[in-house]
């Protein structure tokens, strides 16, 4: 996963002058031995702060060290004014967390106040306008906080990958599909770059690359990643062509920021003049951690993007797409979930092959309909199809409204282990209230049908943040008993 951001994680202790310092001193040093016995790395200023010198010298120790997820530790109460600037100077990721006490036989000497102090540091993490994360209950020992800390890098690998990312987008966004079309405008509030480009751009650079030395390479590649599944061989040499095309694209035009994901069309121009489909290579990029969405979906890719660093696994884009029969329903024999629970997520062939079982290219079923009906496939081929991977999972998006106000869902659930009997990259997906979320959360607040689908549960590191970045409309599945604020209390 070479597209994601690397956190350095560093510590800052800090202590109130009328407290004892070697208590934060040495509560931090703790927590920095919780963090190597977690194998988490993290730097440990030697500065304990009291008062603002003290917080710039900190800051400089941290900020030479290379830190780029700051974590201020409340051995005591500690100086509000101090710690607080110095989250406003950093300029990354901050966390807060405090010293719970350690045993009753030491309150005199022994206690630091922290629970305290964590309620006056909030209040003047406000009064500067700073959002930091602090967790669910931020008051521990020091194992607790190297829990803490173990979630913070995830979090922080999520912030810092979205305020050095780059969108390339290729081609208007399909009238068909004007679901995906929204106002770019939050993203750039969001600290992201947006280049768009022509299709013909594309198309030129594709030709550019046409006798390039290195597509002999790169489809001996793409054969051994399809094994048995490579029922196209003469196809390889194109597409080994345009996923040069994409990979040289991206070197030259990265500029000044350090990720970059693609939201370039896909139909129906695109395979009348490539001569093919080009879901495969999208997999191909996923696999390396650079998202390309379907349908010059822009937030389609930012959500990917933000999937793939929560986990550090791939993640793919499909159409919340179709409902599971109940035949199928009643013969799997399926235990813990409702028929409503289930649906089935879909998409021509963009997910990574790591991800799907009995992975093999074929051609775009729906794309052959439009385009070649009668005859055999040729320029509909290029798509990477298979049963996605049974295991747990997260449904996720961030999306813009129409009048530029950002808003996210997040649902947990599972892939399960049923052949879903149908074409493209697929599988049966099964969350909770699923039915009820599908109504009220994805129909009443108007998100598109792509979500970026991530492997394993995120739904925690993604929840914060979403927070951390800003976004206060995030929506999620309510449990049984618990109505969304419009849901009919009599249906």
């Amino acid at each position: 996963m070479k597209n994601i951001p690397t956190v350095k994680l560093g510590i800052i202790a800090v202590s109130r002058d009328c407290f004892p310092i070697d208590l934060s001193k040495s509560r931090r040093k703790a927590i920095v031995a919780a963090c190597e016995k977690s194998k988490i790395k993290i730097f440990e200023a030697p500065t304990c702060v009291e008062n603002e010198k003290d917080a710039m010298k900190a800051l400089d120790e941290v900020n030479a060290a290379g830190v780029n997820a700051l974590v201020v530790f409340l051995g005591n109460f500690g100086p509000e004014g101090p710690e607080t600037m110095m989250a406003q100077k950093f300029g990354g990721p901050c966390m807060f967390v405090a010293a719970a006490e350690e045993t009753g036989d030491n309150l005199i000497n022994g206690r630091g106040d922290a629970y305290c102090g964590m309620l006056n540091a909030s209040y003047c993490l406000n009064l500067r306008s700073i959002k930091a994360y602090i967790p669910e209950y931020p008051v521990g020992t020091a194992s607790d906080i190297a829990g803490m800390i173990g979630d913070f890098e995830n979090i922080a690998r999520v912030y810092i990958g979205v305020k050095s990312l780059k969108i390339f987008g290729f081609g208007p966004r399909p009238h068909d599909f004007f679901a995906c079309n929204a106002p770019i405008k939050p993203m750039f509030d969001l600290g992201i770059n947006v280049m768009e480009n022509s299709e013909l751009d594309l198309f030129e650079q594709f030709n550019a690359h046409k006798d390039d030395k290195r597509i002999s390479e790169v489809a001996a590649d793409m054969a051994k990643e399809l094994g048995k599944g490579n029922n196209h061989p003469t196809l390889l040499n194109k597409l080994a062509q345009y996923e040069l095309t994409l990979t040289d694209w991206y070197e030259a035009n990265i500029g000044a920021a350090d990720f970059a994901v693609f939201a370039n069309k896909c139909w129906p121009a695109f395979q009348t003049q490539f001569g093919f489909v080009p879901c495969y290579v999208n997999s191909r990029f996923a696999a390396r951690g650079i998202p390309i969405a379907c349908e010059t979906d822009l937030y389609g890719a930012l959500s990917e993007f933000m999937v793939t660093c929560a986990t550090q696994t791939p993640a793919t884009l499909l159409d919340i797409n179709n409902s599971v029969p109940a035949d199928m329903f009643k013969a799997s024999g399926i235990k813990g979930y409702k028929l409503t629970d289930l649906f089935m997520g879909f998409h021509c062939g963009n997910t990574a092959s790591c991800l799907l079982k009995d992975s093999k290219m074929q051609h775009q079923l729906i794309m052959k309909r439009l385009l070649e009906p009668n005859d055999e496939p040729n320029i509909s081929r290029g798509t990477l199809e298979g049963t996605i991977k049974a295991g747990q999972t997260t449904l996720f998006r961030l999306q813009s409204t129409a009048d530029c106000v950002l808003k996210s869902y997040v649902a947990q659930g599972e892939v399960l282990d049923l052949d879903p009997k149908s074409f493209g990259a697929i599988g049966v997906y099964a969350i909770p209230e699923m039915g009820r979320f599908y109504r009220h959360v994805l129909i009443e607040h108007a998100f598109p049908h792509h979500s970026a689908i991530a492997v394993g549960h995120a739904g925690k590191v993604l929840f914060e943040a979403l927070k951390l970045l800003g976004v206060d409309n995030i929506y999620f599945n309510q449990p049984a008993g618990s109505i969304y604020p419009k849901e009919n209390p009599f249906a």
